[in-house]
């Protein structure tokens, strides 16, 4: 069985064995399952790319978050003030994510944040195109697209 696998039934078996099936106690089960997994991976004959892949999704995640905690402020910002700082526009990013799953990844958490918005996919799947809030350099809007999600994506998803 895969260590996520055995992570999710060591999860539920926390929840058993506590009487709570609560989302809490799953998740605290499941914490307490990881580290327990962690501890004993020296003892696994092949190395799991489980945790790399477990530290770099919940980097992922973690700067999600502040990059949609960070845009909603400015565009909260930009809707309070009687001065208008967007500068709207379609911008053409190109993509070095392959896969269906990548590319859906990307374009929903470009979508996800405010101030930004997936608009196609060229046929090719080598271009998307992003309609921007506040594209004041639309190239370095593109490379810090890349440098954030597309990079963090591609990490989550590489061996």
């Amino acid at each position: 069985m895969s260590p996520f696998g055995v992570n999710v039934l060591l999860a539920f078996s926390w929840a058993a064995l506590t009487s709570d099936f609560s989302f809490t106690s799953i998740v605290v089960g499941y914490l307490i399952g990881f580290a327990a997994l962690w501890v004993v991976q020296p003892l696994y004959q092949r190395k799991s790319p489980y945790f790399l892949r477990s530290w770099r999704l919940a980097k992922l995640i973690v700067t999600f978050i502040k990059d949609l905690f960070v845009s909603s402020l400015r565009v909260a910002w930009d809707v309070l003030t009687p001065q208008d700082l967007s500068e709207p526009a379609i911008i053409e990013m190109p993509l070095d994510v392959e896969g269906e799953l990548q590319i859906l990844l990307v374009t929903n958490l470009i979508s996800l944040t405010p101030g930004t918005l997936s608009l196609d996919i060229s046929p090719d799947r080598k271009t998307l195109y992003v309609h921007a809030m506040f594209a004041h350099d639309p190239e370095a809007l593109v490379r810090e697209l890349k440098e954030g999600v597309e990079r963090q994506v591609m990490e989550v998803f590489e061996s």
